[in-house]
């Protein structure tokens, strides 16, 4: 009979627990608004047969604006980023198309604390 080799075992040492550390929440700071989302100001006629109000804030102007716009479809239709007056946007815009960031230079003119 042939006699059986013993396998020799290897001591496996025991795991060790992983602990995972938990970061403390960073105190978030309040938000402070700007004087320019707070301040109201008074529209011109022309600027309120757009927007429907007589006094507004600038962000509220603009978004009045923006909802004008396209719901009056004045985007241009291949450059978007042009905008052709209709004949109440006339008054306010000018009669020539706008790019739309240089639209915030011409609402300045019809706004007044």
């Amino acid at each position: 009979m042939a006699k059986k080799k013993k396998k020799a075992t290897k001591k496996v040492a025991p795991k060790k627990k992983v602990v995972k550390k938990v970061k403390a929440k960073k105190k978030t700071k309040t938000r402070r608004t700007s004087g320019l989302t707070q301040m109201t100001y008074t529209l011109s006629d022309d600027l309120q047969a757009v927007c429907g109000g007589k006094k507004m804030t600038r962000p509220q102007v603009v978004k009045q604006l923006w909802a004008y716009i396209k719901s009056h479809k004045c985007q241009d239709v291949k450059n978007k980023r042009l905008i052709n007056p209709d004949k109440k946007l006339e008054a306010v815009i000018g009669k020539k198309p706008v790019d739309m960031l240089k639209l915030a230079g011409h609402l300045s003119k019809h706004l007044s604390k």
